[in-house]
């Protein structure tokens, strides 16, 4: 919460003169990461606020220690648009991130993605939308279609469900932003 003002202004800037003067789309974003669960929404209206068009939620992944109630309290903002590697999500929360149109990630990033599975199968029953997220750290964490697809489908999802997250997901969220008015 400390340096949330400074690197969302930071992020918002470098994005805007990226979109101005190359051809791309830069899109502010951030990712609250291992915060108190009653942090979360506060944190990011705030992020919302300061001009991050996209906000995630590290959530309750089973490899890092996260505070039980991360995955509840993101998908009950209005203010986050992802939910990343939500671990043990229960059905209550996928039920919610569906109604408020939270996105719920499918990890490619080793340790978050153990739990894609079950993931996917809570998130299919429940109506979410997902996405596919490399989670990557460094170049070789980027993802290749093969790979990507790959990963849909070894967490369950049958070749239509993957090809519908890969290529239907996406501009479900890109339409959320204000990407035309910022170019």
């Amino acid at each position: 919460m400390g340096s949330l003002e400074r690197l969302v202004r930071e992020t918002v800037e470098d994005c805007r003169i990226a979109r101005e003067h190359w051809d791309i789309a830069a899109i502010p974003g951030v990712e609250l990461t291992h915060l108190p669960a009653r942090a979360i929404a506060q944190a990011a209206k705030r992020a919302k606020e300061l001009g991050a068009w996209i906000v995630v939620v590290h959530g309750e992944t089973i490899v890092e220690p996260v505070e039980k109630g991360t995955n509840l309290a993101a998908v009950q903002s209005p203010d986050v648009d992802i939910l990343a590697h939500p671990g043990l999500i229960t059905m209550d929360e996928a039920r919610l991130a569906a109604k408020n149109g939270v996105f719920i990630e499918v990890s490619a990033r080793k340790g978050h993605s153990l739990t894609n599975g079950h993931v996917v199968k809570l998130a299919l029953a429940a109506g979410c939308i997902m996405l596919l997220d490399s989670d990557a750290h460094d170049s070789p964490d980027l993802l290749t279609p093969e790979l990507a697809s790959a990963i849909l489908r070894g967490s369950g999802l049958g070749e239509d469900e993957s090809k519908e997250v890969l290529t239907s997901s996406p501009p479900i969220l890109l339409k959320r932003l204000p990407l035309t008015a910022s170019r």
